[in-house]
C-alpha cells in the first residue's frame, strides 16, 4: 500500500523510515554510483526540511519503493543544485512542487513505480499542485512515457550519457486515470490510501503537517 508521511512522522514507523533510507543508499551509492553520503543510509539536507515522502510500503513493513516532495516556495534542489537547468532563474510558486529521490528496492515486485506515480498525482490532486518540477536523466524518458506521465522538458545540461534534464509534470484529470489504469490500480483505491494517510479530511495546503 502507499503511505503519506512527512519527514517529523517518519519516526512513527521506524522499520518503514530504516529501510528507506538504506535502499537510497544502495540504488543511489552502490548501484548508481553518485556521490552522495552514505553510512548505510543515504540523507541529504533536504530530509531535514520536513519533506512529504509518497512510501510503498511492503506486505512485512519495510520500504518498497519512495519519492519526496517539498514546494518551491522554500529550498529545492533544482535551484540550489541546478540553477543552469532554470536560466538562473529560480523556480518559486505555491502551485509548483519538486519531486526528488524516486527510489525503488531491489526486493520490489509488481508495478512500485506506477503505484508512487499515481500518489504523486494524488497529492497533485488534493492540494491543488499545477506541476511538479524534478531533475533527471535520459535513461528515464522511457520510463515516464511507460507510466502514462511525461514531463515537458524545460532545461538540458551536458551531452551524451551525462545529460540531465529539469522536466515539468502538469496535472490533468486524465493524467491521473491514465496512470491509475496502467498501474493496474482504481482511482478508489487510491483516494482510500491517502485518506488514510492524512485522516480523510484532506490538507489546507503545503505546510500542514499531519498528525
Amino acid at each position: 500500500m502507499l503511505r503519506y508521511v512527512y519527514a517529523h512522522d517518519l519516526p512513527r514507523h521506524p522499520k518503514l523510515a530504516q529501510s528507506m533510507f538504506q535502499d537510497r543508499a544502495d540504488q543511489f551509492k552502490t548501484r548508481l554510483g553518485w556521490d552522495v553520503d552514505d553510512a548505510g543510509e543515504e540523507r541529504d539536507s533536504y530530509d531535514a526540511l520536513n519533506p512529504l515522502y509518497v512510501i510503498w510500503e511492503n506486505s512485512n513493513g519495510t520500504h518498497g519503493g519512495s519519492m519526496r516532495f517539498l514546494p518551491s516556495t522554500g529550498p529545492i534542489m533544482v535551484n540550489d543544485v541546478f540553477p543552469q537547468l532554470t536560466g538562473n532563474q529560480p523556480i518559486c510558486s505555491p502551485l509548483i512542487w519538486e519531486c526528488t529521490r524516486f527510489c525503488l528496492s531491489r526486493e520490489s515486485s509488481g508495478n512500485v513505480a506506477g503505484a508512487l506515480t499515481l500518489g504523486g498525482l494524488e497529492i497533485m490532486r488534493n492540494f491543488n499542485i499545477a506541476h511538479f518540477a524534478g531533475v533527471f536523466d535520459r535513461r528515464m524518458v522511457r520510463i515516464y512515457r511507460s507510466l502514462g506521465f511525461s514531463p515537458e522538458v524545460v532545461g538540458t545540461m551536458g551531452q551524451g550519457r551525462d545529460r540531465i534534464c529539469l522536466g515539468l509534470w502538469d496535472y490533468s484529470l486524465e493524467a491521473y486515470q491514465r496512470v491509475a489504469l496502467r498501474a493496474g490500480l482504481t482511482t478508489e483505491l487510491s483516494t482510500l490510501w491517502f485518506d488514510l494517510s492524512f485522516g480523510g479530511i484532506g490538507m489546507p495546503g503545503p505546510v500542514a503537517m499531519v498528525g
